[in-house]
């Protein structure tokens, strides 16, 4: 049975929107190493059909010189979308309808995990439908000030439990939550 895992980058006050403005100051060996364990366990990319887009214009151009490239650019990639109906990135399938539904289904059935990019309208919905196993965190020591946060705040009250802590040398935070 797979995992769906989410790693999202935030800032101290909560906000991941944008994170191309503030994160890359703190990226060192030790954020490297995180994210690309979380790549390497999983199989599939899922991506909210936003996202989607900005990856597709980007990452297809990127060659072997970029970290992660070639990972990205050959897994196998799932877009949650209403309105995409043929998208042209290497490997993508669209689900539509109930993506909670089909994704604890399709979770049954694999042995890598689903790992989650950005996306924040998806893992929300996850989160909310206890279909998301994992929460990674990596908070910077940054107050962004302004921009989309990670939870609303009139959202779900979803009770978390820390499973995993570290520190990195630059004052990130990774934090892994399940639920409780």
């Amino acid at each position: 049975m797979s995992k769906i895992v989410s790693q999202l980058f935030v800032s101290v006050d909560g906000v991941v929107e944008a994170p191309e403005q503030w994160h890359f100051p703190y990226h060192d060996d030790q954020m490297a190493a995180a994210v690309a364990e979380q790549l390497d366990e999983a199989d599939t990319l899922l991506l909210g059909r936003r996202t989607y887009e900005v990856f597709a214009s980007s990452w297809p151009g990127r060659g072997s010189e970029v970290p992660f490239a070639d990972r990205i650019n050959s897994m196998r990639k799932l877009v949650a979308s209403t309105t995409m109906t043929s998208p042209e990135w290497h490997n993508s399938t669209v689900i539509r309808g109930e993506v909670s539904a089909e994704l604890a289904a399709l979770k049954q059935d694999r042995g890598g995990h689903i790992t989650v990019s950005g996306s924040l309208t998806l893992v929300r919905s996850l989160l909310r439908d206890n279909v998301l196993d994992e929460l990674q965190l990596l908070v910077h020591p940054i107050v962004v000030g302004g921009g989309e946060r990670l939870f609303p705040h009139d959202g779900d009250r979803i009770p978390l439990r820390l499973v995993h802590s570290a520190t990195f040398s630059s004052g990130v935070l990774h934090l892994t939550y399940r639920s409780a």
